[in-house]
């Protein structure tokens, strides 16, 4: 695993190869050029499970997933409006990643939050993809910045503008974090052994809880990160 002190910037292209992926450490900052696609619950069920056909040549022109339900609208002209594209938590769609993968051939997933270890040993490794994470909240208009168009939007009126799979031209799009690599290796699960480490150091010389619900401990080996 990568250890960096000052992690580098990099501006990666949304068709990458394993060349492209296998530079990044987990920490560091990248910036996307080219396309990027939205597909989340509403896309996953109709493709995974139902079978429906993709409606555009993946991964031929995007390999880059975007958990997100932008903020769009199509005018009564037929023109496309996007101004915030905020990323929802990725954690919600995990049992749908590993089909997803294979049937979209997908490189970079971006959403918010990352996903599970599991996920990315069982499904990322084996199919060379990492996933990218926002930058905390907020950051929606800051990523608007970097659409430069709508080149489509797919299945808008079977699962409407929230869930509808928008294709978009973006350039300099981010910042996103490197959240896992092509190892497997996660920023997020790194940065919590650390914090877990000394979180006994926190209770020191507090007094005991006093437990009235069922199920509550006092042991702080279960605190959650």
């Amino acid at each position: 695993m990568a250890s960096n002190s000052a992690f580098k910037k990099v501006r990666l292209k949304t068709e990458p190869d394993e060349a492209d992926l296998r530079q990044l450490a987990i920490g560091d900052v990248v910036y996307l050029d080219g396309t990027v696609y939205t597909a989340r619950e509403g896309v996953y069920h109709r493709v995974v499970e139902q079978n429906v056909p993709l409606p555009l040549d993946l991964p031929a022109e995007s390999g880059a997933n975007f958990h997100c339900s932008p903020a769009a609208a199509i005018t009564d002209e037929g023109e496309f409006r996007m101004g915030a594209v905020t990323a929802t938590a990725s954690f919600r769609f995990s049992k749908w990643i590993g089909q997803w993968l294979e049937k979209s051939g997908a490189k970079l997933i971006l959403g918010k939050g990352g996903m599970s270890s599991k996920d990315y040993r069982e499904h990322f490794v084996p199919h060379g993809a990492i996933y990218l994470t926002t930058v905390g909240y907020g950051t929606g208009a800051l990523l608007g910045r970097g659409v430069r168009r709508v080149k489509n939007v797919h299945w808008r009126e079977e699962l409407g503008l929230a869930q509808a799979m928008w294709v978009i031209e973006v350039e300099n799009f981010g910042p996103f974090i490197v959240e896992s690599d092509l190892d497997g290796n996660s920023l997020f699960d790194r940065e919590n052994a650390k914090i877990s480490e000394g979180l006994s150091k926190v209770y020191e010389g507090t007094k005991p809880a006093v437990l009235k619900r069922f199920g509550e401990t006092d042991d702080r080996s279960d605190e959650l990160i």
